[in-house]
């Protein structure tokens, strides 16, 4: 009896395995095909030579796997993104990196690009980090550490991918000093704003000599 109890035990986790495994592919193919089709509604929307005030451009770091987005965001005008005296502004790249049960979760976005910014962590040769930290990319429900943050305010599977890339121009626009990432930069925003403002040029000035 033990023995046949072995045996249908095995047989009964072997098939929990391999319907897990169909699941967990059928969810995959899914969050492809759903990446797929936003990766394709998006593309038009950064032709420049029908709209100009996108302020990015998207494409993928591998053709072959759309979980991997290659993200490049041009200084908005009017801010001290954009380069003084002229119709151009900075080019700052990111990488955002999809999970695999999107879009149920949100993904990750770093910058590639050097930043100066309270809610992008530090580039540097310590901590080559540059992750983005704003709340449409913080898993869904309720954070029990930051009661400022509401769940609304958080990722939820009805958005999009547009919805973040004109979040993070927001966030370019009006920076928030609130709960910041880089602590360095947000005190300095708040207590030395022309020196914030001296930095973040140098760094414009810089990726577009990096683009180059």
């Amino acid at each position: 009896w033990f023995a046949m109890f072995l045996i249908f035990s095995l047989l009964g986790l072997g098939t929990y395995i391999y319907f897990k495994y169909l699941l967990v592919n059928k969810n995959a193919k899914f969050s492809k095909e759903i990446l797929k089709r936003q990766f394709i509604g998006i593309i038009p929307l950064t032709d420049l030579s029908k709209n100009t005030d996108a302020g990015f451009s998207v494409g993928l770091v591998d053709d072959n796997d759309f979980y991997k987005w290659s993200i490049c965001f041009t200084g908005p005008e009017d801010t001290i993104y954009e380069v003084r005296n002229t119709n151009s502004g900075g080019f700052f790249k990111a990488i955002l990196t999809f999970p695999s049960d999107f879009p149920q979760n949100p993904p990750e976005m770093r910058f590639i690009t050097e930043m100066w910014h309270p809610i992008v962590f530090i580039i540097n040769q310590v901590y080559p980090d540059g992750k983005v930290c704003i709340s449409i990319l913080h898993s869904p429900g309720n954070d029990p550490f930051n009661e400022q943050e509401k769940a609304e305010e958080r990722w939820r599977p009805v958005l999009g991918v547009e919805q973040i890339l004109i979040s993070v121009i927001s966030m370019l626009n009006e920076p928030n000093c609130d709960s910041p990432a880089n602590i360095d930069a947000g005190v300095q925003l708040r207590k030395d704003q022309e020196g914030y403002k001296k930095r973040v040029r140098a760094l414009v000035l810089k990726s577009m000599d990096d683009l180059c």
